[in-house]
């Protein structure tokens, strides 16, 4: 089975308010599973299981679309990698930062046009 594994919510309030993964669900066809895989809770995600991996005693929560929850959980779970994050997405994260550089605050007025 073919499933992408984002950093973030697929689900932000249930089914009813789409989060970042459920954006790729719908731009992917509503064909491909989505597994979210978020580091914090989120108010809102009535839906999402915790998952707790290695020796961490902070949860991940999981949302998914086009799977089950429980089996995105068992997914997740399962990935490799010795700590709270499965390997993958620590790399990603890793990655995903040094490509982005520093982040520069914008500090102006209100009304002023974005650069």
């Amino acid at each position: 089975m073919e499933t992408v594994v984002i950093d973030g919510y697929v689900w932000l309030h249930d089914e009813d308010k789409p989060g970042l993964g459920a954006h790729l669900y719908e731009a992917l066809g509503k064909r491909t599973p989505i597994i979210g895989v978020a580091k914090t809770p989120f108010a809102g995600a009535r839906q999402a299981g915790a998952v707790v991996r290695g020796t961490s005693q902070r949860p991940l929560f999981m949302t998914a679309a086009n799977l089950e929850l429980g089996t995105a959980c068992r997914s997740i779970q399962r990935m490799h990698g010795a700590f709270r994050l499965p390997t993958l997405l620590k790399r990603l994260d890793q990655l995903s930062r040094q490509r982005a550089g520093p982040v520069e605050p914008h500090i102006g007025r209100a009304g002023d046009a974005e650069e």
